[in-house]
């Protein structure tokens, strides 16, 4: 009986173990907003448990991580976020789990000279870096680097799939910049919810104008209502823009101070800014997300 109750502790013991190294046998990668998570899929594959913290609908400028979050952050192999003060909720928590695993903010090595640094943005650097798909292309090979510092043995892997995304960032860049010569040059300015195209307006010629600031921390006041319906009134704007991290109301607000000067405005398609749509759409990757929000803008804007 001893031997057999031995027996079963060993067995035990030995499927425990079993099991816990099937579950150790992809490394496990964190990333904070969908845009990320999106590039770390297309570039391991399926050499990594991927894991996005952040859903569709989520505004990373407000987001506060939860108990589950500090888990599921805490069984990470790599944490990776965006930096730039986009997840300004999270940073003291970055901090400290960088003492104890990687975790890297995937636009550390995009140029200073190439970032924005708004006025009214407490000395901040705007960290909407991806509507520019050339500076992403650079937080991609961020992505590429860490996976193959912590997991070598795929560097093949990761390699191929790395090429090939940047192959289809080169063509998105062009085909979006293609898209946008097609709107009048006198109809190119696109009204939106909180100031999150800077990069997007710079890199493709197209002016841009957000209700909010950078961030979604406060909301825009009467003040800011009277002067985007000027711009709106003065340029003839046909089209403004909801965003699907941002609540509707002040962009209504806006239609309806517009529409009571007299002129016409509608509300285009939701755009995807600081969140990508669901995972199982076309918007729920970064490729998509971004086709979708430029067909949106190009419909809109020519009308």
């Amino acid at each position: 009986m001893k031997t057999l109750k031995l027996f079963i502790l060993l067995f035990s013991i030995g499927l425990l173990l079993s099991c816990n190294t099937q579950t150790k046998e992809k490394p496990i990668v964190v990333s904070t907003i969908g845009m990320i998570h999106s590039m770390v899929e297309e570039i391991a594959g399926n050499k990594v448990t991927a894991i996005g913290l952040m859903g569709p609908g989520i505004d990373p400028h407000l987001y506060k991580a939860s108990a589950g979050d500090i888990k599921t952050l805490t069984e990470a192999d790599l944490i990776l976020y965006n930096g730039l003060h986009l997840e300004s909720k999270l940073i003291d928590i970055f901090e400290k789990m960088s003492k104890k695993k990687p975790t890297k903010a995937v636009t550390s090595s995009i140029p200073k000279t190439n970032l924005l640094k708004p006025t009214e943005y407490d000395g901040f650097y705007d960290p909407h870096v991806w509507f520019d798909v050339s500076l992403w292309q650079l937080a991609a090979k961020e992505v590429f680097d860490a996976l193959v510092s912590l997991d070598p043995k795929n560097k093949l892997t990761y390699e191929l799939n790395h090429q090939d995304y940047q192959q289809k960032l080169a063509n998105l860049d062009r085909w979006i910049q293609l898209e946008i010569n097609t709107i009048p040059p006198n109809q190119r300015l696109l009204v939106t919810a909180h100031d999150a195209f800077g990069y997007f307006g710079k890199k493709y010629n197209i002016q841009v104008v957000g209700l909010q600031g950078i961030s979604t921390t406060s909301e825009a006041g009467t003040k800011d209502i009277q002067h985007v319906t000027n711009i709106i009134i003065q340029n003839k704007v046909p089209t403004i823009f909801i965003e699907s991290s941002v609540p509707v109301r002040q962009i209504e607000a806006l239609k309806a101070a517009v529409n009571a000067r007299g002129w016409n405005v509608e509300i285009g398609e939701e755009l995807f800014t600081d969140a990508m749509g669901d995972s199982d759409t076309i918007e729920g990757t970064y490729i998509g997300m971004i086709k979708h929000n430029v067909k949106s803008i190009v419909f809109g804007l020519k009308k």
